[in-house]
């Protein structure tokens, strides 16, 4: 029954993938363009694309919530692929969870969608695309999700490499579509390559290619490691940890809205989910090498990545470098559950393992939030950058409270989501004195403190882009002109996972209770504290937190507060004009931006950044004497490209150059390397 929805679940991304293919021929063969659809049409077009993509979401939630209540594994081969090899399917609660990370995303993107693409529907390129390629990338993530072999995994994850390529690329015609998307392009492969060889080790130890074969496989310690590393260089790739994350932020800002959330809110997810698969549950013999390695990649993707989002004014950017940040959070409770996993403390390992779970799950809800609540903004201002908004608040009412939950979460503000995940990796971070390690015991406290620094900036940064972009006065004309979205269904995408945001923050306990099926898959053991102590506590090892008494005694506080203050003195609210410091009133040039915000912190961790500034002054009158503008501009380039991408790029190019001279135009030439490279193989098999 449940491979059964799982496999409808599949199908229906790929239904509307055909669908969106069958539709653009339809209009070809009836001599219609893009430009000159009718409305009908388009409608019930966009219309069926989404409600099949709503379908796919309904039914990888549903069947991965079964299986985790369930805790059974199912198995299924399907006669597809190599003679030899046909494809095998598992469903168990580890890929049901990650099908739940998906689906309550694809769900809120599947109300969001048709309205969102309207604007498409006039453009150069069409919405067929658009359409065909986001089915292909939603059934690759759900078929990565249930392979059970090497060959299956690597065809899904290339279709979904390969068809977020062509999205990223949908608007080709902007230099800077084309160049994130090659950019994207040539990371996914080389990581791709990188999980090819890490698969290649374990099935060169063991009997074939399906996860069982690989899972029996005995490996020494040496070549462990070296899969180890391979693995997580190429899942370290996609999920865009540092240094190799560099595609994140020019890719994601500028797909279309609804592909950004899916990109930064899922396929991120899917990256960590091909980490936990291959490493917790097919390499087996976990060294605590290995979870120091995670633990440093882990902390230095937090804190480079909020640095970075800190300094940049392109919403959409910065919620890539967010990405960036919070995938580095989710390594850091990977990095301590394998720590503890290879010293034998089991709980705390699950303890880990669970927070980066959770952290996966919040991150997918909120950061989808954002990126579609970023959609509507720039869909309604024409704006992206933060220097051009203010005064949304008044213009948007709706989607400013939305908006304000998704900050709240991602800042880990109880009692919302984002809190309890880190709460979690904090809480488990603190338990590093039962290590015997004393190198153990120093690095873990510095990694909480890495992680504490990470929230504190975290929580400024989004600080910084609620209180420009909503609060204030418009500082451009496209701003102050903007109404609130017309579509309902816009909006109540982003108010469904706005609402799953609050629900786990107040009742966090019940969801861990849920993953206690994938935890004794995964680790041997569950989290019993959590059901003990019932939904009111949520530390599974010592109850110190909890989001419902935190959240009675806020209200409990406000209420007494505004009795006190209302009731008892009899003064009622009123409005005043803020202190204008004499000047006669206040414009928008007045106000804070963006970039002086952030620039104590650029200030404070200049050596992190790569800094170009410049003035722009233009003077008048008798000997120039006279300013009459005066501006201030600067751009912040990462370090990764300076230290790594471009040595590695003039390396490439000399190299290429270099071979260049074999390339001589001479069929006689290329006869005789073609017989000495016949030679060499011949001596090496020999």
């Amino acid at each position: 029954m449940l491979l059964s929805i799982v496999y409808f679940s599949v199908a229906a991304a790929l239904g509307s993938a055909m669908f969106a293919a069958v539709a653009a021929q339809s209009t070809r063969a009836e001599g219609r363009t893009a430009t000159a659809t009718p409305s009908l049409y388009s409608a019930f077009y966009r219309n069926s694309l989404f409600i099949l993509l709503g379908f796919s979401g309904i039914g990888a939630v549903w069947a991965g919530i079964s299986i985790l209540l369930d805790g059974k594994v199912l198995n299924d081969v399907l006669p597809l692929g190599l003679p030899w090899l046909h494809w095998h399917i598992r469903l168990d609660p580890l890929s049901g969870f990650f099908l739940c990370v998906l689906g309550l995303p694809l769900l809120a993107v599947s109300l969001y969608g048709p309205g969102y693409i309207r604007e498409f529907e006039r453009g150069k390129h069409g919405l067929s695309v658009l359409g065909v390629f986001t089915g292909l990338f939603v059934a690759g993530m759900e078929l990565v999700l249930l392979a059970d072999d090497a060959f299956l995994f690597m065809i899904a994850w290339e279709m979904m490499s390969v068809a977020s390529y062509f999205l990223v690329a949908y608007q080709h015609e902007h230099s800077e579509n084309r160049r994130a998307a090659f950019l994207y392009l040539l990371m996914a492969e080389i990581g791709a390559i990188t999980i090819i060889l890490a698969f290649g080790v374990l099935a060169g130890f063991g009997s074939g290619l399906t996860f069982e074969a690989l899972r029996s496989a005995v490996v020494s310690p040496a070549w462990a490691s070296i899969a180890f590393v391979l693995g997580l260089i190429g899942f370290g790739m996609k999920a865009g940890l540092v240094p190799v994350h560099a595609w994140l932020p020019e890719a994601h800002p500028v797909a279309p809205s609804h592909i950004s959330a899916l990109m930064s809110g899922v396929m991120l997810k899917i990256a960590v989910y091909g980490f936990i698969r291959f490493t917790f549950d097919l390499l087996g013999g976990i060294q605590w090498q290995w979870g120091v390695l995670v633990l440093i990649v882990g902390s230095a993707s937090a804190l480079l990545g909020i640095l970075y989002a800190l300094q940049k004014q392109n919403l959409k950017r910065i919620l890539a470098y967010s990405s960036v940040e919070n995938m580095g959070i989710v390594f850091i409770a990977l990095g301590l559950s394998l720590i503890f996993l290879s010293s034998g403390k089991t709980l705390l390992a699950t303890l880990g393992l669970v927070a980066a779970l959770l952290h996966c799950l919040n991150h997918a809800l909120f950061k989808t939030l954002l990126f579609l609540g970023s959609g509507i903004i720039l869909h309604q201002t024409h704006e992206h950058s933060l220097e051009k908004m203010g005064g949304l608040i008044h213009r948007m009412p709706k989607l400013s409270v939305i908006f304000l939950i998704g900050t709240l979460s991602i800042s880990a503000l109880p009692p919302l989501n984002g809190f309890v995940s880190e709460w979690l990796i904090f809480k488990t971070a603190l338990r590093a004195s039962e290590l015997e390690s004393g190198i153990l015991r120093s690095l873990i406290p510095t990694t909480s403190a890495v992680l504490a620094l990470t929230s504190a900036l975290a929580a400024t940064c989004f600080v910084k882009i609620y209180g420009v972009a909503f609060l204030g006065r418009a500082r451009s004309h496209h701003v102050a002109k903007a109404d609130e979205i017309g579509d309902w269904r816009m909006l109540a995408g982003p108010g469904l996972l706005a609402v799953c945001c609050v629900l786990i923050g107040l009742l966090p306990a019940p969801l861990i209770n849920t993953l206690a099926s994938l935890t004794q898959q995964i680790t041997g053991a569950t989290l019993p504290s959590v059901s003990d102590s019932g939904w009111f506590w949520l530390t599974p090892i010592s109850s110190t937190y909890s989001p419902s008494l935190l959240l009675l005694c806020a209200l409990m506080v406000g209420g007494s507060s505004y009795f006190l203050l209302s009731r008892r003195t009899g003064l009622d609210p009123r409005m005043a004009e803020p202190w204008d410091c004499g000047f006669g009133g206040l414009d928008a040039s007045m106000q804070y931006t963006s970039g002086a915000f952030s620039m104590p912190i650029r200030r404070i961790f200049n050596p992190v950044f790569k800094v170009l500034e410049s003035l722009d002054i233009q003077q008048q009158g008798p000997a120039q004497s006279q300013v009459t503008r005066l501006g201030y501009r600067f751009q912040i380039i990462d370090r990764a490209w300076l230290t790594l991408y471009e040595p590695i790029g003039w390396a490439v190019t000399r190299l290429a150059q270099w071979l260049g001279r074999l390339q001589t135009g001479n069929i006689r030439t290329y006869l005789g390397y073609s017989f000495f490279t016949l030679l060499l193989l011949l001596w090496v098999i020999s």
